[in-house]
């Protein structure tokens, strides 16, 4: 393939992107509108995701929401069935949604660490088994949203790292077994950006002399989505970080100097 502007497009690709209602899954959907994509969005906001739909409408693509919630496999299931109805085939799959809260591992309870386990791993693998099946013998892309927790220590996320370093593994797995159907599957792993569920009080200083924010993650996962600029990428990962895991967990303070 011949790299050109145009060939790096999306037109008329179907993108399902999970967690989309806002912050980096809302980036996500907006950015692949903008390059042509159609858009198969999920999320329990059904408010925002309506919003973050009609955005997309509005740059003229077609648009299959499902206001569910990702730890439900029927939901998850019935979702992309309808995506297979209603948009014929899925070619780029976005494992977006996720999320985690503070505590001591030894606060955490079972129903706690079931629902951790089942937003940040089993969620992801329910979606892969749904639309792998949609995906055309041309191949496609999955792209999942890890951490950079998932590559060092998370003192009070433990759980939660640990389900991100498991869809890492994953990816690494799926690379293989999925290499021969042309399907290629990628992490992309952000440090903290902000967004309405985050904030700005979370805010980290990095290598980098600037905040990370949704669009960067978004870039990422437009690079990762279209074939001619990683289409012999596979089983790996771009860090969003600002060079922070490049730095060993080190932070730059306002004067310039660092700490750990």
């Amino acid at each position: 393939m011949t790299l050109d502007p145009n060939s790096v497009l999306l037109t008329d690709r179907v993108a399902v992107v999970t967690g989309a209602a806002s912050g980096i899954g809302r980036a996500i959907a907006l950015a692949y509108a903008r390059f042509g994509a159609d858009l198969a969005l999920s999320d329990r906001d059904a408010a925002n995701l309506g919003a973050v739909a009609g955005e997309c409408e509005g740059l003229g693509r077609r648009v299959v929401t499902g206001e569910i919630d990702v730890r439900d496999g029927d939901a998850v299931r019935a979702h992309i069935d309808e995506v297979g109805v209603s948009l014929g085939r899925v070619d780029v799959l976005v494992n977006n949604a996720g999320g985690g809260f503070f505590a001591d591992f030894l606060a955490v309870n079972d129903k706690g660490q079931d629902s951790l386990m089942r937003e940040n791993f089993t969620s992801v693998t329910n979606f892969i088994r749904a639309c792998v099946p949609l995906m055309p013998a041309t191949g496609g892309s999955i792209i999942n949203i890890t951490s950079i927790e998932a590559h060092r220590a998370g003192p009070g996320f433990a759980v939660y790292s640990a389900m991100k370093a498991g869809q890492f593994s994953l990816t690494k797995s799926l690379a293989l077994e999925f290499g021969p159907r042309m399907i290629r599957v990628n992490c992309i792993a952000p440090d903290v950006i902000p967004t309405p569920g985050i904030g700005q009080e979370m805010a980290v200083k990095t290598p980098l002399p600037r905040q990370g924010d949704v669009d960067d993650v978004a870039a990422a996962a437009v690079f990762l989505a279209s074939d001619a600029l990683s289409g012999f990428i596979t089983g790996t990962t771009i860090h969003v970080d600002g060079g922070n895991l490049a730095a060993g967990g080190w932070h730059r303070l306002e004067d310039g100097s660092y700490t750990a």
